[in-house]
């Protein structure tokens, strides 16, 4: 049997831009992909933090060192430029790899730099 895990997560990314007109995805900064892993066209879910708002899209790579953060097309209605949003990758793993599953998890500071670079998110963190 496999289970869907986390494997990478950006949080606390500001939004730098809605842009309604584009056909669709979330735009980011290519440097913060490497760092946790993800890749271009990989299905991720959006959640922001200042209206709840959760939903699919896809990623696109955007300019290395940018910190861009654009959400594309319909999704450009559930943000607002400044929203604090988490992006999130699920991974299929056998059972008997769960243990030694270690997701990547990018803490941004308010410029959309990583801050911090963790495996596995401590309980009751409070940011």
């Amino acid at each position: 049997m496999f289970r869907t895990l986390m494997n990478a997560k950006i949080h606390r990314a500001r939004v730098t831009e809605a842009n309604l007109d584009y056909v669709g995805s979330i735009t980011i900064d290519e440097d913060i992909l490497d760092a946790v892993g993800m890749v271009a066209n990989e299905k991720v879910q959006i959640v922001n933090n200042n209206n709840g708002a959760r939903f699919e899209t896809y990623i696109i790579p955007g300019e290395r060192g940018s910190g861009v953060f654009c959400l594309n097309g319909a999704a450009a209605r559930l943000v607002q430029k400044g929203d604090i949003i988490i992006v999130i990758s699920y991974a299929l793993v056998p059972e008997e790899k769960i243990a030694m599953h270690r997701p990547k998890v990018a803490i941004m500071d308010e410029n959309n730099r990583i801050a911090q670079l963790i495996a596995e998110e401590p309980a009751h963190t409070i940011l």
